[in-house]
Order: structure tokens, then C-alpha cells, then sequence
């Protein structure tokens, strides 16, 4: 099954994925011009009045750039919103998504019918991510369009799921739209994912690492000097599994190869436990390809010379 027409733009078959905190419009925009799309959660917008300047400000820069540069037209945006119920924004942040026409809403934490629907009376198309090929099969059975295969190795809430097996079992049934997230840093990594039968690589780590990231640049630094070693995969800081640096939870008084576990109960995403554990920073593994802190632009066309490179090696 073909892409969806609101890829048709793109330049590289990526995604930058949409960091909690850390994406923000310039990242966004800088992600969307050089030809992949470019996320951020709706959450990042605080406060909530400021999703509506963020849209109106993605969607004026991005038609601007088009009617400039008509022969090479920018990548679509995405929106991340957070369904868990934790997440007391979600109908007003959906409302507002909805009145700017977002492309691409990218849903995580829970599948839910109403926003697969909203999305889809303008035309948006849904991507949900999932860990496990049975959240796939709900994701679909809502209404989402596409899926984010989330696989081990990815930063924030990975999966303990082997790429390929993910990928495999999901394409026994879904010929949608597929994007396959974790520890993919390289060019080399997306035609992969690709060749696997993803139609998209999902990048998240490796745009931290970027001067338009709103990321501290103790962070960002630790990102370019890390690697999978440094990675530690925790329950303790959302009450999800997810995978963090060890370096930042080591400086914030605590043993991270001796963590306690967190009560999946106690997932949060604003209030008191987020403040706790600000500087405790995430990365999935394939931060050791990341050497410095570049521009976005930069790292993307790194990415495509190494993939193209990849394509030429294998006479593709």
C-alpha cells in the first residue's frame, strides 16, 4: 500500500519524532524544510493558549517557505497528543489541532476512537505507537491510519521488541502506514527500517543533539559523548518503562544499575513527579552514532548522504 498523499514532500522517508519538552516550533520548522517531518507534543505548548500561537506560527512559516521555495516544498508537520488520562489538555489541545488543520496527529498512550475521528473530518491522518503487535491490532480497530512501531532500543517509552520481529508481525497483517522507531541514528538505519518493511524510520535522539532542541547543552553534550552503554531502561521516572542516560540520573543522587520500580498507577506528565525528575534526561541507543552538536538541517543532510550512500552500496 502507497504512502498516504501528505508524504508526497518528503525528501527522506523519516520522521523526527516529537521530544516531551525538548521540540518546539524552530526544531519543527527546521525538520520540515529539510525535507522529513517534523513533531512536537502538544504538551511542550505551555501554556495550553500556546498551541494555538505555535499552529498559527508552523502553518504561516511552512506556506511562506512553499510559496519561496515551490520546487522543493516542505515535509509535513505532526502533533503528538498524550491519550492517557493523566493528560487533562487532550480535548482542548484536540480542538485546537483540529482548527489548524494539523496533517499528521501522532498518538501515544492509549487509542481513542473520537480523536482518530477529529483528525479525519479535514483530512489529517492518525499514526498511533505501540510496543506490542496486540496494541497494534487496538490501534487499528479504533480508527488510527497508520501505526509508530516503537522497538527496543528506542528513547522515552520503548518496547523490549526485537525491530524485526515487531515489524514482521505487524505486516502479517497492516499494509498502512508503518514507521519503526528505536535506536535508528544513521542513514544506513532508515533504508533498514525500510528493507525490515517499515515505510518510515522514527528519529528521536539524535535531534536532542541539535541548536534548535530546547534541551539543556549539558544534555545535548551528553548525548554527543554517550553511547548504548550509558543507557538504562527504567520504570521509576513515569511510571512507564522507558530509557534514560545514566549519567543524569547518577547526578541526580541515585544508583542507576539499582533503581526502584514505579507502579504504572503513578504515570504522570505534569505536576510534582514531572518537576522531581526534570533533569533526568532520556536517549534510546543509537545515540553512539551522534558525535556533536550540529544544526537540524545539518544532521538531516547527513542522513541522506549516508543513506543514499547505503542505496549506491547495495545497487538499490
Amino acid at each position: 500500500m502507497a504512502l498516504p498523499d501528505v508524504f508526497d514532500t518528503l525528501r527522506l522517508p523519516a520522521i523526527g519524532a516529537p521530544l516531551f519538552i525538548i521540540s518546539n516550533p524552530d526544531l519543527v520548522l527546521a525538520q520540515c524544510k529539510a525535507g522529513i517531518v517534523g513533531a512536537f507534543p502538544a504538551l511542550n505548548a505551555r501554556p495550553q493558549s500556546q498551541l494555538d500561537e505555535w499552529l498559527a506560527y508552523i502553518n504561516e512559516e511552512l506556506a511562506a517557505h512553499n510559496r519561496a521555495h515551490p520546487d522543493a516544498p516542505a515535509a509535513p508537520y505532526a502533533v503528538n497528543q498524550i491519550v492517557h488520562r493523566s493528560n487533562d489538555r487532550l480535548d482542548s489541545d484536540l480542538e485546537c489541532c483540529v482548527r489548524h488543520r494539523v496533517p499528521i496527529v501522532i498518538t501515544s498512550l492509549g487509542a481513542r476512537e473520537e480523536v482518530n475521528r477529529a483528525t479525519q473530518s479535514y483530512g489529517g491522518i492518525t499514526l498511533h505507537d505501540v510496543i506490542n503487535n496486540r496494541f497494534a491490532r487496538k490501534a487499528i480497530e479504533k480508527g488510527a491510519n497508520g501505526l509508530v512501531a516503537v522497538a527496543a532500543g528506542a528513547g522515552g517509552h520503548a518496547g523490549t521488541t526485537s525491530p524485526f520481529a515487531l515489524v514482521q508481525e505487524i505486516r502479517q497483517w497492516f499494509d498502512g502506514p508503518l514507521a519503526l522507531s528505536g535506536a535508528i541514528a544513521t542513514g544506513d538505519a532508515i533504508l533498514a527500517a525500510q528493507a525490515m518493511g517499515a515505510d518510515l524510520a522514527y528519529i528521536g535522539s539524535a535531534f536532542i543533539a541539535t541548536h534548535e532542541a530546547r534541551a539543556a547543552d549539558a544534555y545535548k553534550a551528553m548525548i554527543a559523548r554517550c553511547d548504548s552503554s550509558d543507557i538504562v531502561y527504567s520504570s521509576l521516572f513515569t511510571g512507564v518503562m522507558g530509557n534514560y542516560l545514566k549519567p543524569s540520573i547518577a547526578a541526580a543522587g541515585l544508583n542507576p544499575d539499582d533503581l526502584p520500580e514505579s507502579d504504572p498507577s503513578a504515570m504522570s506528565f505534569a505536576g510534582d513527579k514531572a518537576k522531581a525528575w526534570k533533569d533526568i534526561w532520556g536517549a534510546g541507543q543509537g545515540i553512539g552514532a551522534v558525535s556533536e552538536v550540529t544544526t537540524a538541517r545539518d544532521r538531516i543532510r547527513l542522513l541522506k548522504e549516508q543513506y543514499d550512500n547505503a542505496r549506491t552500496r547495495l545497487a538499490l
